[in-house]
């Protein structure tokens, strides 16, 4: 019989498309691996508590070993409660072409801090990774109406763009995913997001080296990475599911797992304003890396020209804008 105690994962906006892509690969060892028990709490609003009980009974059905415990409901303190791991999902979508990133996060911002007061009073201890768009701002507002929950346990969402970047970057290479390593992504989970190739790594070599089409390397890429999303979205009316529920759980994986030597993953933290002038208190996305699973640092050794600097300098501008924009809405944490 196992006597591990399950790791206890809530998820908001369980019963959208992201969570349904989700749920089955943590129930089946996917996020912890095939020996950690799993106990999974879903919330949603009340309206589409039906539609969550079928997903509970889908993976009831499933029978799961590693599931433990599986409750839904939409009562925030409650699902949030005994969470290890609380996993944002829930939010308000861009509703067209003309809608603000600004117009979104004034949509979000009351969500978020009925979020952040649940977590804080349910679970404050618990690990928080914040994925509803736009992500970054959305986590600064939550995290300011927590107050328990330390500033080192939140994260934002970058690693979709990341992974895309390097099927991208192998792609163009010809070489398998797993020989691309030390890609960043810097700033916003945003089109403008910089995604550093100059310090990136095909097996041993420069990646930039490797490719060896510098108009590619500094023009063409960044345009097809949001092409491509943008194509995802033009054919299935919808952003991503699978691709995001993958990048969810990659991005809790490296954060409780030991980082290989001279390897890093990313996501959004809280700058505390003494890593590569981003200004202290803004939810940026940083190369990181941890040597127990637990606590997290930011490598300070990445070389940045003046082109990666510049592009830096534009992500720090535009969570700035955001920032100040919802600065009526954020609390005191």
């Amino acid at each position: 019989m196992d006597t591990r105690r399950p790791i206890h994962v809530a998820i908001s906006g369980a019963a959208g498309r992201v969570a349904y892509a989700l749920l089955f690969r943590i129930a089946n060892g996917g996020l912890f691996g095939k020996e950690q028990p799993i106990a999974l709490s879903l919330l949603d609003l009340p309206e589409r508590l039906n539609l969550l009980e079928a997903h509970a009974m889908e993976l009831r059905e499933c029978a799961f070993p590693l599931l433990h415990g599986l409750r839904f409901g939409s009562d925030q303190v409650q699902m949030f409660r005994e969470a290890d791991w609380v996993i944002l999902l829930g939010g308000k979508r861009f509703g067209s072409s003309s809608q603000s990133r600004v117009d979104l996060l004034h949509q979000n911002a009351p969500i978020m801090i009925a979020h952040a007061r649940a977590i804080n009073r349910a679970s404050p201890r618990a690990r928080v990774l914040v994925v509803a768009s736009p992500c970054n701002t959305n986590c600064l507002i939550a995290m300011s109406h927590a107050q328990d929950v330390p500033r080192e346990h939140w994260f934002a969402l970058n690693q979709a763009i990341r992974s895309r970047a390097i099927a991208m970057v192998a792609d163009k290479a010809r070489v398998p995913v797993t020989q691309v390593t030390r890609l960043t992504v810097w700033g916003n989970n945003s089109e403008n997001a910089y995604v550093d190739l100059q310090n990136a790594r095909i097996g041993e070599l420069p990646a930039v080296q490797v490719i060896g089409d510098p108009n590619w390397s500094h023009q063409v890429f960044d345009r097809a990475l949001a092409d491509q999303f943008r194509e995802i979205v033009r054919r299935t009316g919808e952003t991503p599911a699978g691709s995001t529920a993958h990048a969810i759980l990659a991005t809790i994986r490296a954060i409780t797992t030991p980082t290989p030597f001279e390897h890093w993953f990313g996501a959004g933290v809280a700058s505390d304003g003494t890593y590569y002038e981003v200004p202290r208190g803004l939810v940026f996305g940083f190369p990181l890396i941890t040597a127990d699973g637990k606590t997290w640092t930011i490598p300070r050794d990445h070389y940045l020209d003046a082109q990666a600097r510049e592009r830096i300098a534009c992500n720090v501008a535009e969570l700035e804008l955001e920032a100040l924009a919802v600065s009526h809405l954020l609390g005191k944490a």
